[in-house]
């Protein structure tokens, strides 16, 4: 047995870090598949000697150990009843690289394109490509063999592993690499467990008849995706079995796809490639079915294709509910059934025009294509990012029933792939099935999914049944149920099937070897439990039917909004990817600050019918705690999770139990109060942001010491119009538009509001405003949902009946203005009042960006004299607007460049950088924009179209950015 003093006193001899919550525990629970269990404790490691310690003491405890790097596994590989080692957060360094002999030596958390990143400038890489590149890490694309779109050019991960250092289950260090027979000699003379490991696997494989039962049980060698288990075919193909072979005996090919159950890899040296010829080109082949597109397959491979990806209608169809997607989808001719994406490379862009010629000459006289558009530069990026979005893409089914992996790794030969699936479609066909396809066509792999509610006794048996019936017709075509994706639980329980019980045995005897006490990953592999247990929802309890004041129904609720993760860890990328998703992990590298966890967490808390108000739960305050709203997960979650709206509906519940503290309310009802403040600006100019008034004031709401305090303006943006009477703005002027007056600029920023006010009047246009509330952006974002239910409901009957086409609603804080598209839709009682509002709603910049690309704004209107600006972005704006607007606004100017930096978030998000406890959070979310500005600083102007991102830019570089209004109406003629 094993209680918490056990475990704490276990943390006080790590160097890194030790988790026993309840809320670690269940993250960890969880992984990308379908499957639940919960561990005892989550260890993140910073040295070897933490994870030999933490062996020994799961030996004595008798429990179990499993690795994870990512957790992005499909199969269950990543979830125990033991302790998880996460390599995630400290096992990520490159540890040696030689550029002549093109090998490099990593540990297990580095990811795979930040590796890439790193030899990049030596024309070099690792060659192995999942979708999941982007976090994915090299343990764990190890642990399940990984292939990915290139294998059909370069080869599996099994075929990059040169060497591997690893901890066995004594808590001894082994390092395994290629040896000849004379280097197993030496071996064999070892009194350790390594020693012992070479002798008795040898022994075992050289048993009379044992090469040729492997050889008729395991898949075709042609199949280069097998992971059929442990790869004794692949040991047996060395020469001290096989005198005619050139390969030396290597252990590696056993511990890669073995998924932990064997050893723990601490580092990993690997072989690199070149870096594929730069010329490229993809074609996408148009298909008006699944059957015409694989008749295609056999042709197209017949060239010389770097990779061949097909996408089915299934996840075409979800790209329109993804804004990022719907953006990449544009390639697509009319509605295909299927597409196949070839992807075509060359030296010179002749030699590549050759290749293109003969391969459409084929195409177009030997498929039935429709259609097959050629792709080139960044039109290929966006096309290959909507084929890797397809696993999470799979989210966005509304409801309970999903696409579920369970046969989804089934490889063939490839000139069995048609008749394969041919017989695939017919028994889907008798289960009353249509399924997903996509994926690796081109290696005669692809991920078929069944589309199954597991929340269902009849679906789940149908899960095991019909993963029972393709095994069965896998082994028909000697193919690998388990092509790249491995085994885990939901395939291990059809090995013996697969290979055969005599097979199975060498293979029990292979993981009792390595690991006599089964404390590696059990149940994977060998002995394993059935695919049909252990799964994430108990269906022998049904889910509080839960009322929240935010609407959720187009997912079916909220806990179906969560459910819509599938843990394919899109928010766990990293900076050098681009994008924003997610500002808190990419700081604390911590699984609890990341979009999936919020959704995880909030599914497991909201399963609870034990409580009386479910969210209720100071875990999920925890979890919740870092999360910014930045919107970014609406964008970039292929599956669209919305954790700013369940963190607002989060805040709401919560405080229903528990009162906000002062500090909480003052930033909520911040335009109430400043309102009251007003009159008196100028003392609270001279008190609050300077002097020793200033930090007591810091000090008695919990605010920051090191952050300036904002200035309210001298006169509202609402007085001004006023005293103008508005005449100033509609004299003689064209077209009409509806000014949204915001908190920020009426009381903050109203020289931004003056600014935008001239600028339009100046171009021909007739500015109008209405007596609008304060948006209530403040309010939602600490949860009082009540309040600002109130402020949206009055200005969405304030606005519904002027905003249309031809008088559209604009807005100049993008936080503000963008929540008529986004909150109001979920917050307001008129809902279709508020969508004809938001059908019409812009940022200033969108519609200034409409009106010039619409020739109503002219360039001649503004300076020639030059400028130079870099831009960085409001978070709200990329996730819900179209931010390249800001670039085409800044660049009306004809002498005006403009570039948008890569700086991800800000930091500040309105009031999250003021709190005391989370301003050096707030300042390192910060680090990549204020790097860009001081790099840019002096030499560009620096342009930010967000209060917040203004004042943070301010505090972290002591620049001093621009609205781009501010820039415009300075560039003004007159």
């Amino acid at each position: 047995m094993i209680n918490k003093s056990d475990l704490l006193a276990l943390g006080n001899v790590l160097k890194g870090d030790l988790f026993i919550d309840d809320l670690h525990k269940r993250l960890y629970a969880t992984d990308a598949s379908v499957y639940r269990i919960l561990p005892i404790a989550v260890i993140c490691p910073k040295v070897a000697d933490d994870i030999i310690t933490v062996i020994k003491f799961v030996t004595k405890h008798k429990i179990s150990l499993i690795p994870r790097t990512a957790g992005t596994s499909l199969a269950g590989q990543c979830v125990g009843e033991g302790i998880i080692l996460d390599f995630s957060k400290y096992f990520n360094n490159i540890l040696e690289f030689n550029q002549k002999e093109k090998t490099i030596t990593v540990q297990p958390g580095i990811v795979r394109d930040e590796l890439n990143l790193f030899l990049k400038p030596y024309e070099l890489f690792f060659s192995p490509n999942t979708s999941t590149s982007n976090r994915c890490m090299i343990g764990g694309m190890v642990g399940n063999n990984s292939s990915g779109s290139t294998s059909i050019k370069y080869g599996v991960t099994r075929d990059k592993v040169i060497g591997i250092q690893a901890i066995l289950s004594d808590g001894s260090m082994a390092y395994f690499n290629a040896l000849n027979e004379v280097d197993l000699k030496e071996k064999f003379k070892g009194h350790s467990l390594e020693g012992q490991l070479y002798r008795e696997s040898i022994k075992l494989l050289k048993s009379k008849g044992i090469k040729d039962l492997v050889e008729i049980s395991y898949p075709k060698k042609n199949i280069h995706r097998r992971n059929s288990a442990y790869a004794i075919d692949k040991l047996l193909d060395s020469k001290i079995f096989d005198s005619s072979s050139n390969n030396n005996f290597n252990l590696c090919d056993i511990l890669t796809g073995s998924e932990g159950t064997l050893a723990i890899s601490t580092k990993i040296k690997l072989k690199l490639d070149d870096l594929p010829p730069k010329d490229e080109s993809l074609v996408v082949l148009h298909f008006n079915s699944i059957s015409d597109c694989l008749n295609a397959v056999n042709l197209v491979m017949s060239h010389d294709l770097y990779s061949c990806e097909m996408l089915d209608k299934t996840i075409l169809d979800l790209t329109k509910h993804n804004k990022q997607q719907l953006t990449n989808r544009a390639f697509l001719v009319e509605d295909p059934e299927a597409i196949l994406m070839c992807e075509l490379r060359a030296k010179s862009k002749n030699d590549l025009n050759d290749q293109l010629k003969l391969f459409l000459d084929d195409i177009k006289s030997k498929t039935l294509a429709f259609a097959y558009p050629v792709l080139m530069n960044s039109d290929i990026e966006k096309a290959i990012d909507l084929r890797k979005s397809g696993l999470g893409l799979l989210g966005n089914m509304i409801g309970d029933h999903k696409a579920v992996a369970c046969i989804e790794d089934s490889a063939v030969s490839l000139e069995d792939l048609p008749a394969y699936i041919n017989e695939f479609s017919l028994l889907m066909k008798q289960f009353k099935q249509k399924p997903v396809y996509y994926a690796h066509a081109g290696a005669g792999e692809l991920h078929l999914r069944p589309v199954l509610n597991l929340k269902s006794p009849e679906d789940i048996h149908q899960f095991k049944s019909i993963t029972k019936e393709v095994a069965k017709l896998v082994k028909k075509y000697n193919g690998s149920l388990s092509g790249e994706h491995g085994n885990g639980i939901v395939r291990s329980e059809f090995i013996p099937f697969m290979l055969g019980n005599d097979v199975y045995e060498i293979l029990k005897q292979i993981k009792y070897l390595f690991d006599p006490n089964n404390i590696f990953n059990p149940g994977k592999i060998i002995d394993a439990s059935p695919m049909d247990s252990n799964f994430r929802t108990d269906i022998t309890k049904s889910a509080k039917v839960l009322n929240t004041m935010m609407d959720f129904s187009e997912s079916g609720g909220i806990l179906r909004e969560s459910e819509k993760c599938n843990g394919s860890g899109d928010c766990r990328k990293l900076e050098a990817f681009g994008g924003v998703m997610c500002p808190s992990f990419r700081v604390t590298k911590d699984e609890k600050h990341t979009t999936r966890a919020r959704a995880n967490a909030l599914r497991e808390y909201l399963s609870d019918n034990n409580s009386k108000n479910v969210f209720n739960k100071e875990e999920l305050k925890s979890v919740f705690d870092l999360c910014i709203s930045c919107k970014a997960c609406k964008t970039e979650c292929p599956s669209s999770v919305d954790v700013a709206a369940l963190k607002a509906e989060f805040e709401y519940q919560y405080n229903k139990s528990n009162t906000p503290g002062i500090r909480t309310k003052v930033f909520a009802f911040n335009d109430e109060i400043t309102s009251i403040i007003h009159p008196f600006s100028s003392i609270y100019n001279f008190f609050i942001t300077n002097g020793w008034s200033s930090k007591l004031f810091k000090k008695i709401f919990n605010i920051a010491e090191e952050r300036s305090m904002p200035k309210i303006s001298s006169i509202t943006l609402k007085k001004h119009i006023k005293h103008h009477n508005n005449k100033h703005f509609e004299n003689n002027l064209d077209k009409e538009v509806y000014l949204f007056i915001d908190e920020f600029s009426n009381y903050l920023d109203t020289s931004i509001g003056i600014d935008t006010l001239h600028l339009l009047n100046q171009l021909g246009y007739k500015v109008k405003t209405l007596n609008n509330k304060a948006s209530g952006r403040a309010l939602i974002s600490k949860g009082f949902l009540k309040k600002a239910k109130t402020h949206i409901n009055f200005n969405v009957s304030l606005f519904k009946n002027h905003i249309k086409a031809s008088s559209p609603l604009i807005g100049i804080e993008p936080s503000a203005i963008l929540s008529f598209k986004d909150e109001y839709l979920r917050l307001a009682n008129d809902k279709d009042g508020a969508k004809s509002i938001a059908k019409f709603t812009y940022t200033i910049e969108e519609f200034i960006a409409n009106e010039f690309n619409e020739g109503r704004i002219k360039s001649t209107s503004f300076t020639k004299n030059p400028k130079r600006i870099k831009i960085h972005g409001h978070c709200h704006h990329k996730a819900i607007g179209n931010i390249n607007a800001l670039k085409t606004i800044l660049e009306i100017p004809e002498n005006f460049k403009a570039d948008l930096l890569p700086t991800g978030c800000c930091g500040m998000a309105g009031s999250f950088g003021y709190e005391k406890e989370h301003y050096a959070v707030s300042m390192k979310m910060g680090a990549t924009l204020f790097s860009q500005v001081n790099t840019y600083k002096g030499d560009y102007d620096i342009v930010a179209n967000g209060t917040s991102c203004r004042h943070q830019i301010s505090d972290g570089t002591a620049v001093n950015s621009y609205h781009p209004i501010t820039l415009l109406r300075q560039a003004l003629n007159n």
